[in-house]
């Protein structure tokens, strides 16, 4: 009995013909050319608004180049991943939304495939590269002051690295790019799983090296952040100013981190969930109206990122001039250093950066 279930199971595979051998025209648009002009105008809005606030935080960051922390450099990284995202990728797609079909071919669907799939495994590799950083800074303070800016760009060329390995291993014929159900744009060839079983593990081993490994790591380092912020809040309070106002950028930086790591996971997680429907479920049954909006979705969450750090940059520099303020006001008082503060003293050295 056993036998004849896997061999009806490999007979479904051997028969299943992915939606891009279906049809003859695998880059014709499925959907109305109201809905693409639509799609059309938003990516143009989301990638002209991700174009330029990248673009402006590389900028920004350029002119103190040499006065970066290491979680900053990372956020520049980021920046630079999306800003690939947006004038690498975007063009392609708006292009074939207004002309109603994807008109670049094979050969360009597969770049732009890659150039998805590679800018956005390295944003996500990057974020979780932040945020254990974030968790050595705060959880582990004797690890934490080692991290140095050499280490950051050594962390920087793993990342690089790590995300063209698996962009490009597709093209090593484990697996391939292909183009979405609704025609004007292509991703990575999910629909593999539904033919073979050397398809499953390539798509299986890609979930779990460029989306679930990645993931669990940010969730468990920002969860042992929040445990640990509250439990030495108190603890901070009692220390002086100068420890207090470290205390305070690490705490913006930590934000920062945290918002760009949730919209991007609140904006790639739909399309995630269905690419894992589109390869594991029953063939065929994700609508295609209903596979566009996650793609889109997922599509502008390079927009986000430079509004996040810009929101908790300028609410972090109004609470540093107004501290500014209060101790101009208060600088008659002198500070005394007695043998009682040492303890301070060498707590002080270790939130140093």
């Amino acid at each position: 009995m056993n036998g004849m279930t896997s061999d009806h199971n490999a007979s479904s595979q051997e028969e299943y013909l992915p939606h891009y051998l279906q049809k003859e025209d695998p880059f014709a648009s499925k959907l109305s050319k109201e809905a693409d002009i639509i799609a059309g105008f938003y990516l143009t809005v989301i990638g002209i608004l991700s174009t330029l606030g990248n673009g402006y935080v590389i900028f920004m960051s350029s002119k103190r180049k040499k006065k970066l922390r290491p979680a900053e450099i990372m956020t520049v990284n980021l920046a630079v991943c999306d800003l690939g995202i947006s004038v690498v990728g975007k063009p392609f797609s708006i292009i074939s939304f207004f002309s109603h079909r994807w008109v670049f071919g094979w050969m360009g669907c597969r770049w732009y495939g890659w150039a998805g799939f590679f800018f956005g495994c390295g944003s996500l590799i990057t974020m979780t590269a932040v945020s254990l950083d974030r968790y050595l800074k705060i959880c582990h303070l004797s690890y934490g002051t080692w991290l140095k800016r050499h280490h950051a760009f050594i962390c920087l060329a793993v990342i690089w690295g790590y995300a063209t390995f698996w962009a490009t291993v597709p093209f090593a014929g484990v697996g391939s790019y292909a183009p979405e159900p609704f025609g004007t744009s292509c991703t990575l060839d999910w629909w593999l799983a539904q033919a073979s079983v050397s398809g499953q593990a390539f798509i299986l081993s890609i979930l779990f090296f460029c989306l679930l490994f990645p993931t669990a790591v940010i969730v468990f380092s920002y969860v042992k952040i929040i445990l640990k912020v509250k439990s030495s809040t108190k603890e901070v309070a009692h220390y002086d100013t100068r420890i207090q106002n470290s205390n305070i950028l690490e705490m913006k930086l930590t934000k920062v981190a945290m918002l760009i790591c949730a919209g991007f996971l609140i904006a790639w997680i739909p399309y995630a969930v269905v690419s894992v429907w589109s390869a594991f479920g029953q063939p065929d049954s994700v609508p295609i109206q209903f596979s566009v909006v996650p793609t889109l979705l997922a599509k502008s969450a390079a927009m986000y990122n430079p509004i996040i750090y810009q929101v908790i940059d300028c609410k972090f520099s109004c609470c540093r001039s107004g501290g500014m303020k209060k101790r101009n006001s208060q600088k008659s008082r002198m500070y005394t250093i007695s043998a009682h503060r040492d303890s301070t003293a060498m707590n002080e050295t270790q939130l140093e950066v």
